[in-house]
């Protein structure tokens, strides 16, 4: 399987600055949480396109997360794109609106804490999203909490801190 992964920065992807205390997304951290994984018959290739924190997206990041999905969609069997989770329906949107007819999933994930810190959801939902890789058929998705949400309508359920459908 040939699966291409779109980093874009979010929460999922903060580290902390231990000189002056802040969270913020420095460079991506997808190799180290893929190390610990067997992925014996997936070929992993990534791209870092924009990254910052969702809530400072611009229409701008949005269309080259747009432009990067479409670029790579011809050599992959499916696109994973870790996105932060504030404006990640936003993304899901405008991919299921722009992007036609797929042959392939396209999956956006993300996590409500951080990779580095000891209660983060992180693992488990780049997990998730690489099964259902294998799993979904063609179309755009959200996959976080043990749940594969179907584009249109993803929305970020606050209150509970996952995502459901509208």
């Amino acid at each position: 399987m040939q699966l291409t992964i779109l980093t874009t920065g979010g929460t999922i992807e903060k580290t902390y600055n231990e000189r002056d205390g802040s969270l913020r997304n420095y460079h991506t951290i997808l190799p180290e949480m893929l190390t610990g994984l067997r992925l014996p018959d997936i070929n992993v290739s990534y791209e870092q396109v924009v990254f910052k924190d969702s809530l400072e997206m611009t229409e701008d990041d949005r269309q080259r997360i747009l432009a990067a999905t479409k670029r790579a969609i011809p050599q992959s069997d499916a696109i994973i794109i870790l996105h932060g989770t504030d404006t990640m329906s936003e993304t899901g949107e405008l991919l299921n609106k722009e992007l036609g007819d797929l042959r392939i999933p396209v999956i956006l994930t993300g996590a409500m804490r951080p990779y580095e810190f000891r209660d983060t959801d992180a693992l488990q939902n780049v997990t998730e999203s690489l099964l259902a890789a294998r799993l979904v058929s063609p179309g755009v998705y959200v996959v976080m909490h043990n749940r594969v949400l179907r584009f249109p309508g993803v929305v970020k359920d606050r209150e509970n801190l996952t995502f459901a459908k509208a």
